[in-house]
């Protein structure tokens, strides 16, 4: 484990450092934010009937989701795709550590540094402006919980983006059309409980909902106490069923990997 420690670790200090890109993300979501809220305020002012939530659990949300944005997995590890396509993950090959559970662990940096950066600032101005109400002890403690749940199946879903470049030529079409059903169906564009109910049985199957919408409701205060367990049992499981998918994947692939000149 010390070794994954390590990866980890010296990851997280190279992000890090990205100070000026984590002011300008920072800037970029407030002002999201407040997009988001103005069109969402008037859908509520002008709905003919009851929502499955209300506006202070819908302002909330908004304003979670803009806050831990960085976990969402919008592409692969840019150092390893260069490293496939080059060929020079032969090399990663040769290490005498996991490679999964090492591309594992860069991937949960890629997501914690940057979330790391930006998140205390948007929630610090949220919660001075009134947008993010006390869910609770249950809330607090079960939010933390299903946020380190969400880490842990975007990381694997990000992981799974990279292990697609070993089947295709390019990697890109793959990884777009992951990160668009991403962002569209784990509620970072909409709450998923808004969504018509015809889609709601769909939605509630898939993992994508597992690292937005349902850490996001518990600590917005949505989800009640006596369903936490529930919901951090439901990403535990994906979070499971991913890592067996990505090693899967990685073992077949390593099996029939080519690389030019060996």
């Amino acid at each position: 484990m010390s070794a994954y420690r390590a990866v980890f670790s010296a990851r997280m200090r190279v992000l890090l450092q990205y100070r000026t890109a984590a002011l300008a993300g920072l800037t970029t979501q407030i002002f999201w934010g407040l997009i988001r809220t103005m069109i969402l305020y008037a859908f509520y002012e002008h709905a003919s009937g009851p929502q499955p939530m209300d506006w202070e659990q819908v302002l909330a949300y908004i304003w979670l989701s803009q806050a831990f944005f960085a976990l969402f997995p919008m592409r692969p590890d840019p150092d390893v795709a260069a490293m496939i396509r080059s060929g020079h993950v032969a090399y990663e090959l040769l290490r005498p550590v996991d490679l999964f559970s090492l591309w594992y662990a860069r991937a949960v940096a890629n997501r914690l540094a940057p979330t790391a950066l930006r998140c205390l600032p948007i929630l610090v101005v949220a919660a001075l402006a009134g947008w993010l109400p006390w869910p609770g002890w249950a809330g607090l403690f079960g939010g933390i919980a299903s946020l380190a749940l969400a880490v842990l199946v975007s990381s694997a879903i990000a992981t799974l983006m990279t292990l697609s470049l070993f089947l295709t030529i390019s990697g890109q079409g793959v990884s777009t059309l992951i990160s668009m059903f991403s962002y569209l169906l784990s509620g970072m564009v909409l709450p998923l409980p808004l969504f018509p109910d015809r889609l709601q049985t769909v939605l509630r199957l898939l993992p994508f909902r597992a690292f937005c919408d349902l850490p996001f409701r518990v600590a917005g205060g949505h989800i009640p106490s006596d369903q936490i367990p529930g919901v951090l049992g439901f990403q535990l499981v994906w979070v499971l069923i991913l890592v067996m998918a990505g090693r899967l994947i990685l073992q077949m692939v390593s099996r029939r990997l080519v690389v030019q000149g060996g």
